[in-house]
């Protein structure tokens, strides 16, 4: 057992020994450690206060710099200030000096004026003093001129008036009649010049309507259906269409005889639906055209309201809007009347607005210029008075009224655009080819002015060129010279002038030439 415990006390001992040593080891490492870290504290403090010695200076000299900079800045604008002050000064320096040397040749020109003033005072008693002994002479010398002439001064002075009176109206008159001569000449070429633009500016075509319209068949043998047993047929469409059907040895067609264009058009539309029918017997032909007629009606008035729209024409009634369409089955001397009376309208318009007028009033008054033509009902009444009084009846301008009336001359012209409606439908009637009857007048014109050229001694041949509107005549170089040239072209334009009627002016135009011919052999 004391072994076993001597043992265990050493063991003890050197167990306290070892943890007395390492205390004494632990205890010295830790001193040197706070050594360290003394110095390296010092250290960093060394280096803190370095940084701040260099940061405090570097601070300073921006400080500084910039001090530097805004005192420079300060001087300068007081500098600046300064300028603008001095400146200032001068100027109201100047202005002073100004004002002064106004001022003071103001009073110089007040002494000036008072000056003046005294001369003139003195001038104005001067010529008052020479007129009041002008005054004297002028009466002792109107009183010996009364005393020479017996006369007073009052009864001179009206004769005097009155001699200047008439002599100043006979002047006046005569001004008058020149200014009167020199307008109409500038009217006249005015007028042509505007209805001459007027006519170009339209195009229009020259068809003439006929009074017969031709009916194609497919075969001769259709002819048998349409007469009918004994006729009863053909009779039958003459009857109920008011056409007359020419049926002859034509091959294959059938000739509607009427000078209504409407009712060729239902005669013809009637025969193309029975013949395409088959069914051709009185009944069925009363039946077909009625429906025909319907069916025309419908046209008529779709004819009428693509017209006014095409045209421009707004607010029509539906009476006139059917006249309208009713012109395009109507004509007059062989010219469709709907074609007249559209390009009568166009050329309304043009000329209107080269007058500076309402064109769309024009166009409107020469569309329905010739309603008179279509009425419902015959009456005695003109085409022109009779289309006046539908328009009235329908609520149109009385403007637009009294041109349809007046373009023939059987109303008094109210307005200004009732001259143009006459003189644009005497345009589209007068046109060359626009009408039969005219057609010919036109032929038998072109015919009058050769002839009355070829009438003069000289002229070799003459030629009426561009519609009459120019007459060119060729005289013979032996016999008429130079000078004579010029003198028959005077006469034959005099002797036109008073002895034809044409519409615009004809030119006239010599050609004299002279030919010299030889042959080499």
């Amino acid at each position: 057992m004391e072994p076993i415990i001597l043992y265990i006390i050493i063991g003890a001992a050197a167990l306290i020994l070892g943890l007395v040593l390492g205390k004494l080891v632990f205890a010295k490492n830790t001193k040197n450690q706070i050594a360290e870290a003394g110095q390296q504290a010092q250290k960093i403090i060394a280096d803190s206060q370095l940084q701040a010695e260099n940061l405090k200076k570097e601070k300073l000299l921006e400080a500084k710099e910039k001090f530097v900079q805004l005192k420079a800045d300060h001087d300068r604008e007081v500098m600046q200030r300064n300028q603008k002050i001095s400146e200032s000064e001068n100027r109201i320096k100047q202005k002073e000096q100004s004002l002064n040397q106004k001022d003071q040749n103001l009073e110089k020109q007040i002494k000036d004026n008072e000056a003046i003033k005294e001369n003139l005072n003195r001038q104005i008693e001067i010529v008052n003093i020479k007129r009041t002994e002008l005054e004297k002479h002028q009466e002792e010398h109107i009183r010996r001129l009364e005393k020479v002439a017996g006369l007073s001064a009052e009864d001179a002075k009206a004769q005097l008036i009155e001699s200047l009176k008439q002599e100043a109206q006979t002047k006046a008159l005569v001004i008058q009649q020149e200014i009167i001569e020199d307008a109409k000449l500038k009217a006249t070429k005015e007028a042509r010049k505007i209805v001459i633009q007027t006519i170009q500016r339209t195009a229009a075509e020259a068809a003439i309507e006929n009074a017969i319209t031709v009916f194609n068949l497919e075969s001769d043998e259709i002819k048998g259906s349409i007469i009918g047993r004994e006729g009863r047929n053909i009779r039958a469409i003459e009857a109920a269409t008011g056409v007359d059907l020419i049926v002859d040895d034509t091959p294959e067609a059938i000739v509607l005889s009427s000078f209504d264009p409407l009712r060729r058009e239902i005669a013809r539309l009637s025969l193309q639906r029975l013949v395409a029918d088959g069914r051709i017997h009185p009944a069925r032909i009363e039946e077909v055209v009625e429906k025909t007629k319907k069916q025309i009606d419908d046209q008529v008035m779709e004819i009428g309201e693509r017209t006014a729209m095409e045209l421009g024409v707004h607010g029509l009634h539906k009476e006139l809007i059917r006249m309208v369409g009713r012109m395009r089955f109507r004509s007059s001397y062989g010219q469709n009347l709907l074609m007249h009376s559209r390009e009568t309208a166009n050329l309304c318009a043009i000329m209107a607005s080269e007058l500076g007028l309402n064109p769309k009033l024009a166009k409107r008054a020469g569309l329905l210029h010739d309603i008179g033509k279509v009425p419902d009902e015959e009456t005695e009444l003109s085409h022109a008075l009779l289309g006046a009084k539908l328009a009235e009846k329908y609520g149109e301008n009385p403007a637009v009224v009294n041109a349809i009336g007046a373009h023939h001359d059987e109303m008094e012209m109210q307005y200004v655009i009732s001259p143009i409606i006459q003189a644009c439908d005497a345009i589209s009637g007068a046109r060359p080819g626009a009408r039969r009857e005219i057609m010919q007048q036109y032929i038998q014109r072109i015919k009058d002015l050769e002839n009355l050229a070829m009438a003069y001694t000289g002229v070799e041949k003459a030629y009426a060129i561009q519609a009459g509107r120019e007459l060119r005549v060729i005289v013979e170089a032996d016999k008429v010279t130079d000078g004579d040239s010029d003198k028959l072209s005077f006469e034959i334009a005099q002797k036109i002038q008073t002895e034809m009627t044409f519409p615009g002016q004809i030119k006239v135009t010599v050609i004299r030439e002279k030919r010299s011919v030889n042959v080499a052999r």
